[in-house]
């Protein structure tokens, strides 16, 4: 039996089937004939899309016989996360005694590096899913765990208390802002997926009497740390500030939050750094005094190894894309559906 949003919740405000970006992206579907023509909202959906390191969003209409209806298979994942929200039909996920099926309401959260190989369910015309691209930013690590796993992902079953009209609006928020580009935009997208994330961290252990509750030692680290990150603060610095030995502090930044002092305000550094490029012309050497580093040629080199770019170049793609989506909006504001209702989908080979 097929279920939709609707049917889990009386107070939803949306249908999927009438989701303008989904009928949008059946029209791009016609229109074209193979997946190197689509702009960038259709091209994530097929297999060779380059995720960058920004956050990235979207919704796949899977349905029966359509140009998405194919198993998706990176044996080795990908560099950042992935949570995936189905709204309407099934899919599956992974295969033989491994797999599962996800109905309306069910989240799968896939780490870095964890394989990905998921469809639409043989028993259902379709599989629509919403599903957010993201590098975390490290105080998130505890919302990242959450108690059902399967080979190595995530999985939240939907409950009926849990309103999924409001799951699925965040989702829509992401995209929204995070399609815009420019750095406010973008930090109110992460702010929604922050929402969505302790959304689920909170079902996720909801049947637990205890949870865990980072130190606030570690928490006034952080925020010294993100308030500093021009200064060259020391691990010594940093634990005489919160009151700990450097050991205790480092032992304890690793235990909540999954890294090191250091490597974690490398992290945040990179984090600030990559918004001013998307969103200024700041010279790479001033950037570089901006997030503490003296020598713009190291700065550049702790760059490379976060994104595997170097900060020019990182700049020269943010702009890019820009600009593309900019022209795609422009297209698309002439280009007129040929007939009323949706789209006729038409068949093509996928070429993974």
């Amino acid at each position: 039996m097929q279920h939709s949003a609707r049917d889990m919740d009386d107070h939803s405000y949306f249908d999927p089937a009438q989701d303008p970006q989904v009928q949008r992206i059946f029209s791009k579907l016609a229109y074209r004939t193979t997946p190197q023509n689509y702009d960038t909202e259709v091209a994530a959906l097929f297999p060779g899309f380059e995720f960058d390191v920004r956050l990235v969003a979207g919704i796949t209409p899977i349905e029966r016989g359509g140009p998405l209806d194919f198993n998706i298979d990176r044996p080795n994942g990908m560099r950042g996360w992935i949570i995936n929200l189905t709204v309407d039909g099934a899919g599956r996920i992974f295969e033989g005694d491994e797999s599962f099926i996800v109905e309306p309401g069910d989240l799968v959260l896939f780490p870095p590096e964890a394989r990905h190989l998921y469809g639409r369910e043989e028993g259902h015309d379709k599989w629509w899913h919403r599903w957010i691209y993201f590098q975390p930013r490290a105080f998130w690590k505890p919302w990242l765990e959450w108690e059902e796993q399967a080979n190595g992902v995530y999985i939240l079953r939907h409950r009926e208390d849990v309103p999924f009209s409001e799951l699925f609006r965040l989702f829509v928020e992401v995209e929204k802002w995070a399609d815009l580009a420019d750095g406010l935009s973008v930090d109110l997208a992460f702010n929604r997926l922050e929402h969505i994330l302790l959304f689920c961290a909170r079902m996720s252990r909801a049947s637990k009497k205890t949870e865990v509750v980072i130190d606030e030692r570690v928490l006034s680290a952080c925020s010294l740390i993100s308030k500093n990150l021009d200064k060259p603060l020391t691990v010594n610095e940093i634990a005489s500030h919160v009151c700990l030995s450097p050991s205790r502090l480092s032992h304890l930044f690793r235990k909540y939050v999954g890294t090191g002092v250091v490597q974690w305000r490398d992290g945040q550094r990179m984090q600030y750094a990559m918004q001013v490029l998307r969103v200024s012309n700041v010279p790479i050497k001033a950037l570089s005094q901006m997030v503490g580093y003296d020598d713009p040629l190291y700065f550049s080199r702790v760059f490379r190894r976060h994104t595997n770019m170097s900060p020019r170049t990182f700049r020269e793609r943010s702009l890019a894309l820009i600009v593309r989506a900019e022209g795609e909006k422009l297209q698309d504001s002439f280009s007129q559906p040929t007939q009323q209702g949706t789209a006729q989908i038409p068949q093509f080979d996928i070429q993974s």
